[in-house]
């Protein structure tokens, strides 16, 4: 069943989730190619201040997005402990900053809940859904948003 069938049909989402800080988030495990230890970025000058810089992933410059700071949370000390996440969305391909996988999850289609539009809340953007999960609230991450644009990007 393709993912487009799975969200459709009531049928169930997979996602991966892992902690931001004190905090569980989660993509839709389509969305990700791998998982792989924390790798020191190499700085870009100009680049926006949630941008750690790039690493070299088997030839390949991925650009590595802290996501703490990019959802205005503060950012942990950097530690061998932390993990990137690599995902793929709109054609491009980086790295997400996070301190550690927690699960694979499967989520009925119907569990999925918008989020509240808080005005004062400039981070509702970056949630596309919400959903509860062994008594847990699990933010589902909206990619597009999250991803830095790409005149941003350029150095």
């Amino acid at each position: 069943m393709s993912e487009d069938e799975a969200k459709t049909d009531g049928g169930e989402i997979e996602l991966l989730s892992f902690r931001v800080g004190e905090q569980e988030y989660s993509v839709d495990i389509m969305s990700v190619r791998e998982i792989r230890g924390w790798t020191k970025a190499t700085p870009l000058p100009h680049a926006p201040s949630f941008v750690r810089g790039v690493i070299n992933l088997r030839g390949t410059v991925l650009p590595i997005v802290d996501l703490a700071s990019r959802l205005g949370l503060p950012s942990g000390e950097d530690s061998s402990r932390n993990v990137i996440i690599v995902v793929h969305v709109d054609g491009q391909t980086l790295g997400l900053l996070v301190n550690a996988v927690s699960d694979i999850l499967s989520i009925p289609q119907d569990d999925m809940q918008v989020p509240p539009e808080l005005a004062a809340d400039v981070s509702h953007t970056f949630i596309r859904a919400l959903t509860i999960y062994e008594g847990r609230m699990i933010r589902v991450l909206n990619l597009e948003a999250v991803m830095p644009n790409r005149e941003g990007m350029a150095a």
